[in-house]
């Protein structure tokens, strides 16, 4: 472990960033979250020494749509709207603006913003075209995979180029590239010729299907799986359930302990005070809450998402943060991201940067009092909901969600933690109904969209 630093010798103006996501990993499933199934001592750990945005969200609880707005801090319906659309040509990501602050760049694991369509056939080998990567100065990834043993991962160009099937577990493996890519770079940072870096390690796990190496699949039984309150006691749902949980926290155990092999790196190379660290997902997974499996719907086991912003340097004026209830959502993430490394956000990203709670900068001033939630386009995919839908949630507590017209979804979540009361159609909270509805039709005008809000 590197020797604390005072905070007066930190050097933070140009500290390097890492983001850790992983793929439908629900924010209710790590240990200091409160599931009492899982082991995720690093993730617990990084909560401890940072900020937990306790309810930060996916503003579109699918992969594509939220990787579209987690580049640009847009929103989906004015960039990326569906599954399977391409990232729009020409529009910059958050490369963009760290490259022109002296960053280096890169981008490791799962893209999915090609534009390939299933139906074509298998995505693990589609060549992403160059102008589709993001602008990252190192890019070794793959639009899309479903099978964690045989993950291929491509990059470069011209006779550089290179496609080639990573070894054994895809988490293990793409850790491997990450952790080879910061020890380069430690060393340069060390021997004060480096830049200050930005990398992403993007995996698919713990996505469907839900399977890790035995050494972590051996430690979770199905039958001792305790299911959240709002699984319905159905013999058939609670079997799915169980099973799919076990391996689900496989993955996400065998990815916490990745995270601690890239974390125990940075403090051996010595620029763990230097780095930050963001552990987030995008979207989570209903796992047989309210009787549904997988996302694209309101409900907290679907939207609500991890974001753990920490780093080895845990105090910057001697206060520690701890855990907010910032309603940080997906376009949040690249200005938050800026912020932390001294840059403004350029004009085109829409999102609020939560810098400053990392920061231990205390104000509220200017922060957004709920988050936008959207469904653009639907999927068309089993266990999901097949429409259009748009809603919010609050700082203070409170959902709501509409169909075109239509309400859909409304819950106290102080008081119904597991949304288990709908009161969207309950006349006794017309008055807060309508203060909800006026909200989202604000937010529709602010942002551009054009999706009919009922009246009330």
């Amino acid at each position: 472990m590197a020797a604390q630093l005072a905070v007066k010798d930190v050097p933070v103006e140009q500290p390097n960033v890492i983001w850790l996501l992983a793929d439908q990993h629900r924010a209710q499933a790590i240990a200091s979250n409160g599931d009492p199934n899982v082991r995720t001592p690093n993730l617990d750990r990084m909560s401890v020494g940072g900020v937990n945005f306790e309810r930060a969200v996916s503003g579109f609880p699918l992969c594509c749509p939220f990787r579209g707005s987690l580049l640009t801090g847009k929103y989906p319906h004015e960039c990326v709207p569906g599954h399977e659309y391409p990232l729009p040509k020409g529009q910059p990501t958050i490369a963009a603006p760290l490259k022109a602050a002296g960053y280096e760049t890169a981008w490791f694991g799962k893209w999915h913003l090609g534009g390939f369509h299933e139906r074509d056939g298998r995505a693990a080998k589609f060549i992403v075209p160059e102008d589709l990567r993001g602008g990252f100065d190192q890019w070794v990834a793959y639009e899309n995979n479903n099978s964690q043993w045989d993950c291929w991962v491509h990059g470069g160009s011209g006779k550089n180029a290179f496609l080639e099937r990573l070894p054994g577990y895809e988490t293990d493996a793409l850790t491997d590239l990450v952790i080879r890519y910061v020890k380069e770079k430690a060393a340069l940072q060390k021997a004060g010729k480096g830049k200050p870096f930005f990398a992403c390690l993007s995996v698919q796990p713990p996505h469907d299907p839900y399977g890790a190496p035995e050494e972590y699949m051996s430690r979770y039984n199905p039958g001792k799986i305790e299911l959240r309150p709002n699984v319905p006691r159905v013999a058939k749902m609670e079997a799915t359930a169980r099973r799919d949980l076990a391996g689900y926290y496989a993955m996400i155990e065998n990815w916490d302990a990745n995270i601690g092999r890239l974390r125990k790196v940075l403090e051996e190379g010595g620029i763990a005070f230097r780095t930050h660290l963001m552990a987030f997902s995008d979207h989570g997974d209903m796992h047989g809450s309210h009787g549904m499996f997988r996302k694209m719907t309101v409900h907290e086991e679907s939207i609500r998402t991890p974001m753990i912003v920490s780093g080895e340097q845990q105090v910057y004026d001697g206060r520690s943060v701890g855990r907010v209830n910032a309603p940080m959502n997906h376009v949040d993430i690249a200005p938050t991201t800026l912020g932390l490394c001294g840059i403004r956000k350029p004009d085109w990203m829409r999102g609020y940067d939560y810098s400053g709670l990392r920061l231990s900068k205390r104000s509220r001033d200017g922060q957004p009092d709920s988050a936008y939630l959207q469904s653009v386009i639907p999927t068309g995919h089993s266990h999901s909901i097949n429409k259009a839908w748009r809603g919010l949630v609050t700082r203070d507590g409170w959902k709501y969600a509409c169909f075109e017209n239509t309400s859909w979804a409304m819950f106290n979540l102080n008081d119904d933690p597991y949304e288990q009361m709908n009161l969207a159609h309950n006349n006794v909270y017309r008055a807060e109904r309508k203060k909800l509805i006026d909200r989202l039709k604000q937010w529709g005008a602010d942002v551009g969209d054009p999706f009919a809000i009922p009246a009330d």
